[in-house]
């Protein structure tokens, strides 16, 4: 199933790189390439990163990658984003920069880490409420025409900002967290991405791991906020974990008797909500690449999709998807 992404034909299944370097636990980057060389032997043609995953290491991960790839660079699509940096005291505390200066500078030195001389698609990883997105978008149409970037996107905004942004260069891909149980851009949004032509990357398409079916109570709680992101978000605390778990459960028996894994059914009803929709699910581990990337060639029937929407019925879901200092600075 191949899609339409920065005027590219890629697979709708692409991989997130992010925890290859941090908020997921351990890393190993000698793994972590060999999992990058898989996922393109497999077919994967999409890859998406930021400089801000590892305070840049995740993208002179993908660096190392780029250049190994050599002349086979022309076959992926290199996503990344800019617009976050991290405050050295407290590495959850996101500070934002739109500014023209700083989409240059950022973008010079995202180039170099990635060992290439031009970005596929370039992401305002959040709106910077102090820059008007005008601004910002203008400096990336700049980067467009010096041949730096070939395609501008936006996260984890508005459909006001997505509509200012459009008007000043077209806008390519929106990414924002989307799954079966984070599906607050279904009203607006989406309408939004089909009438203006934009692609909709969904990230964390497997709600952070949650919907694979792999994580327990135990390991949330055993988990350090400091290693695992997942401990400080609300819908993985307490009663909330304790409501969640109870839906995976019947996303896990409906997955047995539809023959095929809780990861796959959520990433294939994913796909057939929106046509030009790409999930990015991440991994650091050749394991989980195929089960994912064949997602796509699930076909699910009308009820077993009615059915799912009606599990994860997001009154049915308890707790935020992030903590309040996080949230204010998405969809503005």
């Amino acid at each position: 199933m191949n899609r339409t992404l920065a005027n590219q034909n890629v697979p709708a299944v692409g991989l997130g790189c992010m925890g290859m370097s941090e908020f997921y636990g351990e890393t190993d980057d000698t793994q972590s390439l060999a999992t990058l060389h898989a996922a393109l032997e497999l077919g994967y043609r999409h890859f998406d990163t930021s400089d801000m995953y590892g305070r840049g290491h995740n993208e002179e991960l993908l660096g190392k990658f780029v250049k190994q790839l050599g002349s086979r660079r022309d076959e992926i699509l290199l996503a990344t984003k800019f617009g976050i940096y991290r405050d050295p005291s407290d590495k959850y505390n996101l500070l934002i920069d739109g500014s023209r200066a700083y989409v240059k500078k950022a973008c010079e030195a995202s180039l170099k880490r990635l060992n290439t001389d031009c970005i596929d698609l370039y992401y305002v990883h959040r709106r910077d409420p102090n820059t008007p997105i005008e601004e910002t978008v203008g400096a990336l149409a700049e980067l467009v025409q010096e041949g730096k970037i070939k395609a501008i996107g936006l996260s984890e905004v508005s459909v006001e900002t997505l509509r200012k942004a459009h008007a000043v260069h077209p806008i390519a891909a929106l990414q924002s967290e989307y799954s079966l149980w984070s599906r607050d851009l279904e009203a607006h949004c989406l309408p939004a991405l089909e009438e203006l032509n934009i692609a909709l990357v969904a990230y964390s398409p497997l709600g952070r791991g949650f919907l694979t079916g792999a994580i327990t109570k135990e390991h949330i709680e055993q988990a350090s906020a400091e290693s695992d992101f997942r401990a400080k978000l609300p819908r993985f605390q307490g009663d909330n974990l304790d409501a969640n778990l109870q839906l995976v459960k019947a996303l896990e028996q409906l997955s047995a008797e539809l023959n095929c894994t809780p990861a796959q059914l959520a990433l294939s009803w994913l796909l057939d909500q929106y046509e030009n929709l790409h999930v990015i699910p991440g991994t650091k581990r050749v394991k989980y690449l195929a089960g994912n990337f064949e997602a796509q060639h699930i076909q699910l029937d009308a009820a077993a999709s009615a059915m799912l929407g009606k599990i994860f019925d997001p009154q049915a879901i308890a707790g935020k998807r992030y903590p309040d200092a996080i949230l204010k600075g998405t969809n503005i």
